[in-house]
């Protein structure tokens, strides 16, 4: 893979929204040649190049639009004349394929695949949404083989997957037992990372051990949800993961 291709994949994997816009053909005079690629975030930040000068600026200005544009499509092709439609000197004429990934997609980290994420998964991908789930337990994400639309990472210490996470994710802890969700919860609390959505599953009595153990790692910041999901329901994993999903929306649409 080469370097392009791997920030792309990284930008990807990590639930970023970019647009990559492509030279796909070129008549006459141009500041780069066909096949020029420019990576573009919806902050205007790049990697690659299309050229530099007017045509750059009018193809990042561009992708910024259509990264904000909740309406826009997946892709657009756009013929421009670099003279008479940028104002350049060069009087070229250029085509320029643009590409959205991720956009504008709701990203939700679930850490834990057992047996109410067996169900609340199955659900959220029904959603436009990128759903992730981590467990150090590989039997249980290989229950998830059949679920498309679903990434699934085996990582032994969960907690260490904290870091990747876009700080915009909705984040669910609902792994064994209190004893692996602590690690995970204190690596998010410690550090002060803030997700517009972060929640523990399990009852009031479990929040209380959650604090106590919390106030023993030196943490003071309670700022999560336990229990979670509205009060609505029974004790059956899909009427849990039913409550859970909406509460997610429930928070997604008041923010």
């Amino acid at each position: 893979m080469n370097k392009f291709s791997q920030v792309i994949s990284d930008k990807a994997n990590a639930g970023q929204s970019f647009c990559v816009a492509t030279l796909v053909n070129v008549v006459g005079s141009a500041p780069q040649n066909q096949g020029a690629r420019i990576i573009v975030s919806g902050s205007g930040d790049i990697e690659g190049t299309i050229g530099g000068g007017k045509l750059e600026r009018f193809v990042i200005d561009k992708s910024v639009s259509l990264l904000n544009d909740t309406n826009s499509s997946k892709s657009l092709f756009l013929t421009k004349n670099l003279q008479k439609d940028i104002g350049m000197t060069c009087g070229g004429v250029v085509s320029i394929f643009f590409e959205i990934y991720n956009h504008n997609q709701w990203n939700i980290v679930v850490f834990g695949a057992g047996h109410v994420s067996q169900s609340l998964c199955r659900f959220l991908v029904k959603l436009n949404c990128n759903v992730t789930v981590i467990d150090n337990r590989a039997e249980w994400l290989e229950k998830f083989e059949d679920v498309k639309g679903l990434k699934t990472i085996h990582n032994d210490q969960m907690k260490d997957h904290v870091v990747g996470i876009p700080k915009e994710s909705f984040v669910i802890i609902m792994t064994m037992g209190h004893g692996a969700d602590l690690p995970i919860l204190n690596e998010i609390l410690a550090k002060n990372i803030r997700f517009p959505y972060l929640g523990v599953i399990g009852s009031k009595s479990k929040r209380n051990s959650i604090e106590k153990g919390l106030r023993e790692l030196g943490v003071t910041n309670f700022d999560f949800l336990c229990p979670i999901g509205l009060n609505i329901g029974d004790n059956s994993p899909e009427e849990i993961s039913i409550s859970i999903m909406a509460q997610l929306l429930e928070v997604r649409d008041q923010s």
